[in-house]
């Protein structure tokens, strides 16, 4: 019973992983859904409203940043609009990684550099998929 429970581990962690990985790769988009949801909840719309709001307004905000930056030509615009995507991104992904490494690794110096390359792999992952949203993770 306790192998198959370790077992069963292994893959739950690395599906924990990937959910929280795509969270904060699209972290700008995600949190505006999820006060969307909590004020259309307040408001009265109830848990299927507020999701069905909750939902749109993800799609909406993904949508709205990766048009402007694929539309603006201004460089200091499209390095604004990236930046409000991908920077909030780069530090969920720093945050994500803390919190995996809190105990695994002793050394604080090295879990910098662990949360710090996380960090950017991370925005850099958000500024990717802005830049060409059309591109599944089935071509990666």
């Amino acid at each position: 019973m306790m192998i198959a429970v370790i077992l069963l581990t292994v893959p739950l962690l690395i599906m924990l992983c990937v959910l929280a990985y795509r969270l904060a790769t699209y972290a700008v988009p995600f949190m505006l859904a999820l006060e969307t949801v909590l004020f259309a909840y307040a408001t009265g719309a109830g848990w299927i409203g507020a999701g069905i709001v909750g939902f749109f307004a993800g799609v909406a905000a993904f949508g709205i940043l990766a048009f402007l930056f694929a539309t603006l030509r201004a460089p200091i615009l499209r390095v604004a609009v990236a930046l409000i995507f991908a920077a909030p991104a780069a530090v969920a992904g720093y945050a994500l990684l803390h919190g995996v490494t809190r105990e695994a690794v002793p050394s604080e110096i090295w879990r910098q550099i662990f949360c710090v390359a996380g960090g950017i792999f991370v925005g850099c992952s958000a500024l990717a998929r802005l830049a060409n949203p059309s591109i599944s993770d089935q071509d990666r």
